[in-house]
């Protein structure tokens, strides 16, 4: 048996007394180095700034794909040179993003996008998010116009249109050349530069006029791609019926095979006003004979060049025309036109169409009041320059409502005064 220790009395007072705690023990030479302090410090502090990164990512995540304030789609402009805070302070006063524009710019900086945002108009969505609004900017995704040029303007009512369009910017050295521009609808953002959107015109133009050369039928009187262009112009300014095109383009080929004169009345006014296009009145019976370039009543096949820049169906018009024998058309009355292959049935129409005015004209005038009496009318010699044109209530016709009233003339031989309706105002 092992021995116990003997058990040593104690005074009541020591009985009360706590027994004293055997002191720590001392800390290791290997614990008590700077070095691991600094380590466990750094640690520390890393684990500290992982869990705030964490929860910062967390929470940026959850603001950059929360839905944004907008309410309804919104267009925004972003001008040039427009810096981060610019920019964060246009979506805010927009309501594009909160009030709080700090979000946006922690946002642009967390996606590494300051340097790749872009000025421009911008379309944004009905709550947008930061993230959507942002990729909007960064892959500038601008708002594009549709402007819309319409076939058979001259260049100079083209420049025109551009001018007064104010999405556009810049001015024009000069204007182009007539034919050269393709009328289509095109789409361009805010502040393209209008030199540019005269280039983007002349080089479809280029385009669609080589693709239908190549398609051409190759028995046309037309030796150039610039002849096609002229012979499209007359065809863009003489009718707006799309499937009068190729039966318009006939009577001009027909009639440039026979070496007989167009006799077109756009020809007229374009050597009388140029590029300017309209008249503004109808032409008069003294200036159907006035010697011009363009005048196809006085000069032999086409004119010199376009009156007009035709457009893509003009352009395949002219290029496979119908095959016909027509040699006249005339205002039908309807918007249309009657061909003939024959002067005598060019005659009868003509007069169908001045039946239909003179009905048209007797509709409209209103009886006199039996309380009054009719004034006499003024004796008035006749004027030899005076319009040839019918009355205002007169069918309308044509390219842009014009009154077409002679369009396929007589032959040159012809007695052009007793053999066609009225001479009239073209667009």
């Amino acid at each position: 048996m092992s021995e116990r220790p003997p058990i040593s009395p104690r005074s009541p007072r020591a009985a009360l007394e706590p027994e004293q705690l055997p002191p720590p023990p001392k800390r290791s030479d290997h614990a008590r180095n700077p070095l691991v302090i600094i380590g466990n410090a750094i640690i520390t502090i890393l684990l500290i700034v992982m869990l705030g990164a964490g929860g910062i990512y967390v929470y940026g995540k959850q603001k950059i794909e929360a839905a944004g304030p907008l309410t309804e789609d919104k267009v925004v402009n972003i001008p040039q040179r427009a810096g981060l805070g610019d920019i964060a302070e246009i979506l805010q006063r927009e309501g594009v993003i909160e009030n709080n524009r700090w979000v946006f710019i922690g946002s642009v900086l967390a996606l590494k996008a300051r340097a790749d945002l872009k000025p421009g108009e911008y379309a944004f969505q009905k709550n947008a998010s930061l993230r959507d609004v942002i990729g909007t900017i960064v892959e500038g995704k601008v708002v594009q116009h549709a402007v819309t040029i319409p076939e058979g303007l001259t260049s100079e009512q083209i420049v025109a249109r551009l001018s007064e369009n104010n999405i556009f910017t810049g001015g024009l050295r000069e204007i182009p050349r007539e034919g050269t521009l393709l009328p289509e609808t095109y789409k361009f953002p805010r502040g393209t530069q209008r030199e540019q959107v005269i280039t983007r015109m002349q080089q479809a133009q280029k385009r669609v006029l080589s693709e239908v050369w190549e398609r051409r039928n190759p028995e046309i009187p037309v030796k150039t791609p610039e002849q096609l262009v002229t012979l499209a112009s007359l065809i863009e300014k003489e009718t707006s019926k799309p499937d009068e095109r190729t039966r318009v383009a006939s009577v001009f080929v027909n009639r440039l095979q026979k070496k007989m004169k167009l006799q077109s009345d756009p020809t007229i006014i374009y050597g009388l006003v140029g590029g300017k296009g309209t008249l503004g009145r109808p032409i008069k019976r003294s200036e159907i004979t006035q010697p011009s370039p363009y005048n196809t009543y006085v000069i032999e096949g086409l004119p010199p060049g376009p009156i007009s820049n035709p457009g893509r169906a003009s352009l395949e018009a002219a290029a496979n025309p119908a095959r016909t024998r027509d040699l006249y058309f005339v205002a039908d009355g309807t918007g249309g036109h009657a061909f003939s292959d024959s002067y005598d049935q060019h005659l009868k129409n003509v007069a169908k169409l001045r039946a239909q005015e003179r009905q048209i004209q007797n509709d409209t005038v209103e009886p006199a009041e039996e309380s009054q009496p009719a004034a006499a009318p003024a004796a008035t010699a006749p004027d030899a320059n005076a319009s040839a044109a019918p009355p205002a209530a007169a069918p309308k016709g044509g390219k842009n409502g014009a009154q077409k009233k002679r369009s396929r003339n007589a032959p040159a031989n012809a007695a052009a005064p007793a053999a066609t309706p009225g001479a009239t105002d073209q667009d």
